[in-house]
């Protein structure tokens, strides 16, 4: 479901409602009050919850479930492995038992199990593919395969278990960045590039922001959220003097301490890359993800090779000590 890029009420609606979905986010251990939501949002509250619905396709309360289910499903994969509790509390539950139990609704196994069998998940995951997705910055990107964020763990299962894979990763701490996005609801694959070439990049190039620094963020794990849930922001940094227009609003990529590895080569290694960052590189380097979304960044004069088809950006992963 790609949203419009236009000034239309159905734009401003859109807008509000990324709102929302972005203040649950970013609240998911806390009570999710309906009338806070609709304030949120700036809709009525007698008529937010039906709003919510028909835009979303699922209710208020489902949503925030399926959240919560899908980010403790995250950490419980994460090493070093966390309590169950503490991530049932993390994630919203006041208790290991009813946590337990939507758990085990959700996803056909108690939390011990899945964090259990992460490995065999992940390993089978890799080599069926499933966790391939393509993007497209017009005019600077082309078609290549991205991984989302996933899950950590201690083997190796790129295609390059000699070792010959390498990058080069600095520890760094990049600045908050105030950026104007396109959000896209869908599948990661072809329809990011479209959504790319055909609503962000002509939005671009109207805002005069071909000199911006760009970013693709993928929120979700497919092997987790249901396809057509997935959620993909394209983000281009704006000024503080910026106003977004269309269904673009505004959000800032939060700061800190990332991970950064410069990745240039071809599309079909895109997927290794990330695996290597997260199989090979993450385990031994003392660190671990945390909460905020891992992220591409395409620097303004960073482009496709339009003869050999090669690819320059960084890898960026949040990450914080063991």
């Amino acid at each position: 479901m790609s949203l419009p890029n236009d000034q239309s009420p159905r734009a401003e609606y859109a807008r509000r409602m990324n709102r929302v979905l972005n203040y649950i986010d970013a609240h998911l251990d806390q009570p999710l009050e309906l009338a806070q939501l609709a304030d949120v949002a700036n809709f009525s509250r007698f008529h937010f919850h039906r709003i919510f619905q028909s835009w979303m396709g699922e209710t208020l309360g489902d949503y925030a479930r399926r959240r919560r289910l899908e980010k403790a499903a995250f950490r419980l994969s994460c090493t070093p492995p966390e309590p169950v509790l503490e991530t049932a509390l993390a994630t919203g539950f006041g208790s290991g038992e009813a946590f337990a139990r939507a758990f085990k609704l959700r996803f056909g196994c108690t939390p011990t199990e899945w964090r259990r069998d992460t490995q065999d998940r992940l390993a089978s995951q890799a080599l069926g593919g499933n966790r391939r997705a393509q993007s497209n910055l017009d005019q600077v990107l082309s078609n290549y395969d991205q991984t989302p964020q996933t899950a950590i763990g201690d083997d190796d299962i790129s295609n390059h278990e000699s070792g010959d894979f390498n990058m080069d990763v600095k520890v760094i701490d990049l600045p908050a960045a105030r950026v104007a996005y396109h959000r896209h609801f869908g599948p990661y694959g072809p329809g990011i590039g479209a959504f790319w070439r055909g609503t962000v990049a002509p939005w671009i190039q109207s805002h005069g922001l071909d000199q911006q620094v760009c970013y693709g963020v993928s929120y979700d794990d497919p092997s987790i959220t249901p396809p057509d849930k997935c959620r993909y922001d394209a983000c281009i940094t704006v000024p503080e003097s910026f106003t977004a227009t269309g269904s673009a609003d505004i959000a800032t990529l939060p700061g800190g301490r990332y991970a950064v590895a410069h990745f240039e080569g071809q599309p079909a290694e895109i997927s290794d890359a990330w695996t290597w960052m997260t199989r090979n590189w993450l385990p031994s380097s003392g660190l671990q993800c945390d909460d905020r979304p891992c992220f591409e960044m395409f620097q303004p004069d960073q482009a496709m090779d339009p003869k050999s088809c090669a690819m320059t950006f960084d890898i960026c992963i949040p990450v914080r000590p063991l």
